[in-house]
């Protein structure tokens, strides 16, 4: 089975969020249980040069973008047994960071979304399904159903993933219409437009075959109307294809009897003394009050209203008025950064404020901190619970998404739980379960040490999710045969990818390839791929490219200006446009 998963970022490359982290670690696992599965992305300027130095570039093609064509040209790179692709274009993915304003945004990631499906053919792989990962590439199952005069891909499935329904691909519907440049069928309000814009997102969900969702809880919250984001009637319709997947985590980045980042290494039994010790050196490093014994809660979050924030606030004076010492690591809205600062001035021997992100800091909070703070408003997955479950981090949080399917709450009858939780958004209920919590860790230490033994004895890597994505692309493909761990592959190596840079000289790629993919896979597998040579129309020099085999693999010949959606062509003369302005202007 051959996956692709298309992202707008993907650990260790760029990363911003949760999907940074999804994208780093799903697609391996994945290949890991035998499904080829490979990982596309922009081409960003601000990945690390470390990476760009190993890139290999593939191919380039020209995309038509409303009046004007965009030059695409697709690298890879093999980082850790796994293939990446990534899809380049100096006008869309110059900026210092990977989003910026709405506007700009929206017309970057179409032409993303658009630039994945036309390169396809240039990759010598064709895949069973697409992973398409919240509104950056909604778009995609809209192209797909456009490309489908094109037999090449006919067949292919796609999944859109939703990692946070608030974020949609929202913008106004002609600019979005001009720069997609479809057909008006696309833009009625049963399919792109929502309210008089369009909804890059709702395209997404309405032409994917699947929908799917971070945690179980988060999935049927999206179907109501308070949760919905002015989708539940969509979703709803849509319920019999909505599954919800918990996230994992990388248990070899997450790992502290591995960890080079935290203080002292420990394990499950260790961590009881270990914990402590940890405790005493970040306390001595943030000038707090060194204490093994004070109970630390820790926090690592954007700090914004999602995220509780406002009950925090509310609660801030009884959460520093004794018992506890705070730490907050993270950045976000301004007057959450500004109160978190001065409460760390006044009670600088309870509360310590770090407003900044730092990988580093975050592993020593882990591993330090008795309990680690999510009184979230809403959360899909939440992979800061996972992360404090594996290093013996007791959670407080609120029962919400993936909080509420990954965080089971203590019952001191029977001594089961994992950690602790309160149902309603209410910052009196917040308090309580946390005045709860502390009577636990002060006066029976036993049973707080038997809730840091279960948590972590809870498996949250991603084995048991990547088990469930692989039966939802066996449902959507009808692909049921046995899997087995796949070979690491190589880039795909062509005579005329040797260049550091593209030719200026023009070339034709005939997309003509699997024209009935329920023709006998088995067969076509063993065949060897065959070389498909493709004429030069300008009289230079042939070019060659890998092809899987197919009925027909003769090439046929361009039609005069065709696009990239059916037939991939190259301007005569014009080299790739360099952007005279940045993503920010």
């Amino acid at each position: 089975m051959k996956v692709l998963f298309a992202t707008s970022e993907a650990a260790p490359f760029v990363k911003t969020g949760g999907l940074g982290d999804v994208a780093g670690s799903l697609p391996a696992t994945l290949r890991e249980k035998g499904v080829d599965a490979r990982v596309i992305l922009p081409l960003y300027n601000c990945i690390p040069q470390e990476y760009k130095d190993k890139m290999k570039y593939i191919d380039h093609i020209y995309i038509d973008m409303a009046w004007r064509k965009q030059y695409a040209g697709v690298f890879s790179l093999e980082h850790n047994g796994s293939l990446y692709y990534f899809v380049d274009n100096k006008f869309y993915f110059n900026g210092d960071k990977p989003y910026d304003y709405i506007h700009l945004d929206c017309e970057k990631f179409i032409f993303f979304s658009k630039a994945v499906l036309s390169l396809l053919p240039t990759l010598d792989f064709r895949p069973d399904v697409i992973n398409c990962n919240d509104w950056q590439t909604g778009p995609i199952p809209v192209f797909l159903d456009t490309f489908q005069d094109n037999p090449f891909y006919r067949g292919i499935k796609t999944v859109m993933t939703i990692h946070n329904l608030k974020f949609q691909g929202r913008w106004d519907f002609k600019k979005i219409k001009d720069a997609m440049g479809i057909s008006d069928y696309y833009f009625t309000p049963d399919k792109l437009e929502f309210y008089r814009d369009a909804n890059l997102l709702k395209g997404g969900m309405v032409y994917a075959n699947k929908i799917s969702t971070v945690s179980s809880t988060y999935a049927g919250e999206i179907t109501t109307e308070e949760y919905g984001e002015g989708l539940h009637n969509l979703l709803n319709a849509r319920r019999d294809d909505l599954v919800g997947i918990v996230n994992g985590i990388s248990y070899d980045d997450w790992n502290p009897q591995t960890d080079k980042l935290i203080y002292e290494n420990y394990t499950a039994k260790t961590v009881h003394k270990k914990k402590a010790a940890n405790k005493a050196k970040l306390q001595e490093e943030l000038g707090l009050p060194v204490d093994p014994n004070k109970m630390m809660v820790g926090i690592v979050s954007r700090l914004t209203d999602q995220k509780g924030f406002d009950l925090v606030a509310y609660k801030i004076e009884e959460l520093c008025a004794g018992g506890l010492q705070v730490v907050v690591l993270g950045t976000g809205d301004e007057k959450y950064e500004n109160l978190f600062r001065h409460y760390a001035w006044k009670y600088p021997d309870r509360f310590s404020a770090q407003i900044y992100f730092s990988n580093e800091m975050s592993h020593k909070i882990y591993a330090a901190c008795d309990a680690f703070l999510m009184p979230s408003r809403f959360e899909p997955c939440g992979l800061s619970q996972l992360i404090s479950l594996r290093y013996g981090t007791v959670p407080i949080v609120r029962e919400t998404g993936g909080l509420k399917d990954t965080v089971v709450p203590y019952n001191e009858y029977t001594g089961e739980g994992t950690g602790f939780s309160f149902a309603n958004y209410s910052a009196d209920e917040m308090m309580n379960i946390i005045w709860y919590a502390m009577n636990i860790y002060y006066d029976r230490k036993d049973e707080w040490n038997n809730i840091i033994d279960n948590g972590m004895s809870v498996d949250y890597s991603w084995n048991v999710s990547a088990d469930r994505y692989i039966d939802l692309y066996k449902n959507i493909t009808g692909i049921y045969e046995e899997l087995k761990p796949a070979e690491n592959k190589a880039a795909p190596k062509k005579p005329a990818a040797k260049k550091a840079a593209p030719k200026k000289t023009d070339f034709a790629v005939s997309l003509q390839a699997d024209a009935d993919k329920a023709a006998d896979r088995a067969a076509e597998n063993a065949k060897e791929p065959t070389i498909m040579k493709i004429e030069n129309p300008f009289g230079e020099e042939e070019k060659t490219v890998k092809k899987p085999a197919a009925k027909k693999t003769a090439a046929k010949k361009p039609a005069e200006k065709s696009t990239a959606a059916k037939k991939t062509t190259a301007k005569k003369t014009s080299a790739p446009k360099k952007s005279v302005k940045s993503d920010k202007e």
